[in-house]
């Protein structure tokens, strides 16, 4: 049976399908009627005038002035008045005139005030286009995003209008508001932020990723997250790293820099395309660093300033050697200290025999305060003098560990610390209510561990009682973490319990003073949120660990250079080489001693080719406006008197 199809459905099928096309099409067809309108009423005026003039000789107005007539009263009613005193036609053609615009040019008018309004919608939610090159995407949002962008704010504080693209599925107004209220020392870097899934080829297509020249991907879960949270974080830096790799094409030059927590999931991201990805596993590397910490005191600070762009960093630079030795080498630069070469081949090789000659094609590895500030002189600018090196040695001795809380990267600490210590050495893990995860952790790790075992002790850090009986400062070390593993706490939340933690422990330490101990114990704090580093720094701590920045640093260093990932992967494990900072009686019998950091570079090669890149005045460690008394790459000449409480900054294998 077949339907009878009018005239009237075929062209209301076409009205419908035309309207259907979107705003565009409304906007036309609001146009074609008014213009119609416009058209059909205007010939109407000018028969009306033809009958006037024809029938009663009268002209009270041109043509031309009826249809200017017509286009007023279609676009304000009101216009109407100027046929007040014309032939009654006119009046009714004023009235339909009127009455038409009111309809037409109103829906007209609404219509482009509601097309407006969407735009200017559209571009407080990010969804226009990017036209920038050179830029560093910053993929992915949460509490480390600040920090990077501070990070960014120094590393290209030189260059000429610098621009960061923050892509993110929160709301362009919330990631504005939010940066407008916590980030406020922009200088000349200009950040730009786009709403939409970090995983679209149209999103990476949004923010010019063809044109950047580095991406970071941030993981969208917390350390504090579950194990399934964290899997799906890899699941969306994994497809963002492929959508990333798709964007750009296989001929454009960036660097990428992923967060992944589960390993096998960053050998996935690596294998994506390994020339490009460096993939970053914060935890381990956060643990490795507060374990070298707890090692020698003042190491906090000197990565601190190692890892960021406001202080003096590690460069790859290359020059005309001309045949030289490395250890010549040390005494051509006035402030910068080469501690490594990076041959032709891609190899680094850290703490280079001196008698090593340079070849054209090395690149040395240099602390400076800038890449700018590198300058190779063809003569050296300094003479050090011969010193007596004593034969001396730190005799290694076993060590207790007090770990009070427990977060993802205590396994890895204890794994870590085990490394470094004797067999028999001890770590004491302090939880009031364990859970079950982290019993089972420390029985895996009882098994695993050759020099170090573990005991959990069922007290509260956060009680004075409980902490005075487990007598915290009869350990070498101890570290705090954070107090209720079990719960996902905000960075505000974790940071006040690890400070009511230190002014338990502080109150302790004079009580344990007063009574005439003598107290070595090193106190290494983990602190989430870098605005409470005053408060940490006032509650008689020795070294603390900025998570968040200190993660921001890595990344934005990585960016800027990814082989430095090399570099950081020798330095932030216990074989091969590492930054400490050893007692000035190591290198000499009788002290005090003057001498120019020259001459300190040069004694410090003797023993066992380490390198001196600095050095630490003990008078001043607890002096945060004087850098805790720590001094990196300072110039060749300068002057430096050495007491039995001071210590050298060196490159070195081990700590003995």
């Amino acid at each position: 049976m077949s339907e009878n199809v009018t005239l009237g459905d075929k062209l209301r099928y076409k009205i419908d399908t035309f309207l259907g096309k979107g705003s565009k099409a409304l906007f036309v067809a609001l146009t074609v009627a008014f213009m119609i309108s416009f058209f059909l009423i205007g010939g109407l005026r000018l028969l009306t005038w033809m009958m006037d003039y024809a029938f009663n000789g009268s002209e009270s107005h041109s043509f031309f002035q009826g249809l200017w007539f017509t286009w007023l009263q279609l676009t304000d009613p009101g216009n109407m008045a100027q046929d007040n005193t014309t032939f009654g036609g006119y009046k009714i053609i004023a009235m339909i005139a009127g009455m038409t615009g009111v309809v037409i040019f109103s829906a007209l008018i609404a219509f482009l005030t509601t097309a407006l309004d969407q735009a200017i919608d559209n571009l407080k939610k990010g969804h226009s286009r990017v036209l920038e090159s050179g830029h560093t995407l910053l993929i992915g949002w949460g509490p480390r995003v600040t920090e990077i962008l501070a990070e960014l704010v120094e590393a290209n504080e030189s260059e000429n209008d610098p621009v960061v693209v923050i892509l993110a599925e929160e709301e362009k107004e919330d990631m504005d508001e939010f940066l407008r209220n916590n980030w406020t020392d922009r200088r000349n870097l200009r950040v730009v932020t786009r709403s939409g899934p970090t995983a679209s080829l149209a999103s990476l297509d949004k923010v010019a990723a063809k044109k950047a020249e580095a991406a970071i991907v941030l993981a969208t879960a917390g350390e504090a997250a579950s194990d399934e949270e964290k899997l799906t974080s890899d699941a969306l830096v994994i497809k963002t790293v492929l959508a990333i790799t798709a964007a750009v094409g296989e001929e454009t030059e960036i660097n990428i820099v992923a967060e992944v927590f589960d390993p096998r999931n960053r050998d996935v991201v690596k294998d994506i395309s390994p020339e490009r990805i460096s993939v970053i596993d914060a935890q381990e590397i956060l643990a490795k660093i507060m374990v070298q910490t707890s090692r020698t005191s003042g190491l906090s600070v000197v990565y601190a300033e190692l890892l960021s762009f406001a202080g003096c960093e590690m460069y790859f630079h290359g020059d005309k050697w001309n045949g030289i030795t490395f250890g010549d080498l040390q005494f051509r630069f006035p402030d910068g200290v080469p501690i490594g070469i990076r041959k032709a081949d891609g190899a680094i090789e850290m703490r280079t025999e001196p008698e090593y000659v340079m070849q054209d094609d090395d690149e040395i590895l240099i602390i400076a305060d800038d890449d700018s500030t590198i300058d190779f002189r063809p003569q050296a600018v300094a003479t050090p003098k011969e010193m007596e090196m004593p034969v001396k040695r730190i005799q290694p001795e076993k060590e207790r560990m007090l770990l009070l809380g427990w977060s993802p990267k205590a396994p890895i600490l204890i794994s870590e610390y085990s490394e470094y210590v004797l067999e028999g050495s001890e770590v004491h893990v302090v939880l009031p209510d364990a859970p079950g995860f982290v019993t089972e952790a420390l029985e895996e790790l009882n098994g695993e561990l050759e020099n170090a075992g573990c005991e959990l002790i069922a007290k509260d850090p956060l009680s004075s009682e409980d902490l005075a009986s487990i007598d915290p400062f009869s350990f070498n070390t101890v570290i705090i973490l954070p107090q209720k593993p079990a719960e996902e706490l905000s960075p505000e939340r974790v940071d006040s319990e690890t400070i009511i933690v230190l002014l338990h422990l502080r109150k302790l330490l004079k009580e344990a003073m007063a009574e005439g101990r003598e107290i070595t114990t090193k106190i290494i704090t983990e602190v989430l949120d870098s605005r409470n580093q005053e408060l940490i720094s006032r509650a008689g701590v020795n070294d603390f660990i900025i998570s968040n920045r200190m993660v921001s640093m890595v990344f934005a260093q990585i960016s800027n250079e990814p082989d430095i990932q090399l570099v950081y992967d020798d330095l932030f494990q216990e074989d091969g080489s590492e930054i400490y900072v050893k007692p000035a009686w190591l290198y000499f019998d009788q002290l005090p001693v003057t001498c120019s950091f020259a001459d300190l570079m040069h004694h410090v090669r003797k023993r066992d080719t380490e390198i001196c890149i600095g050095w630490k005045c003990g008078a001043e460690k607890e002096d945060g406006e004087k850098n805790y008394g720590v001094t990196l790459i300072p110039l060749k000449d300068t002057m430096i008197t050495l007491t039995a409480e001071d210590g050298l900054v060196v490159v070195a294998e081990d700590d003995m």
